[in-house]
């Protein structure tokens, strides 16, 4: 087996770490995205999902720490390519549609794009808590996925509900 840092086994637990790390670094950086999200936003529904949601990222920081904290670790987050990644596709639908019909559109789309990956990270991670037998762990996390879940499907709803309707039209 392959050995860590301390020089021990790698198993699950450390993996299941380093996910934690992953998500917790990718929270901290939607927090900075999503006030900049909510002024770019044309409609206002729009604007107050990305707010709405702004609130809910803060409790999912809070609940982070509480998993650090159950596993007897000091909160710390871990750089995410992934994370990195997509918002900075989202900071590339600013720049260039800023302004623009397209702009709401583009930005639900953006979010989505998060949403997705954090349910995906979140569904693991809740996943091996259960597998560790980490119940309280796993209650927080799925707490966090379930938010992640709604969201989304306020996001597909806004651009069901005209976001994109409008972008075709405004554009025409």
């Amino acid at each position: 087996m392959p050995s860590n840092e301390t020089g021990g086994t790698t198993g699950l637990e450390d993996l299941f770490l380093d996910g934690l790390k992953d998500i917790y670094y990718a929270e901290k950086k939607i927090l900075t995205a999503l006030p900049k999200m909510a002024k770019a936003a044309e409609a206002d529904e729009v604007s107050a999902a990305f707010e709405k949601h702004l609130s809910e990222t803060e409790g999912q920081v809070d609940r982070l720490e509480q998993v650090f904290e159950l596993m007897g670790q000091t909160a710390s987050a871990k750089a995410c390519p992934a994370i990195d990644g997509i918002l900075e596709e989202g900071a590339e639908i600013l720049e260039k549609y800023s302004g623009t019909p397209a702009i709401d559109a583009g930005l639900v789309a953006a979010a989505q794009s998060v949403e997705h990956y954090e349910i995906a990270r979140y569904g693991t991670l809740v996943a091996w808590a259960m597998q560790m037998g980490m119940a309280d762990v796993a209650t927080l996390l799925q707490a966090t996925l379930e938010e992640e879940e709604t969201t989304d499907t306020a996001l597909s709803s806004l651009g069901e509900g005209g976001v994109n309707e409008r972008a075709m039209q405004e554009a025409a």
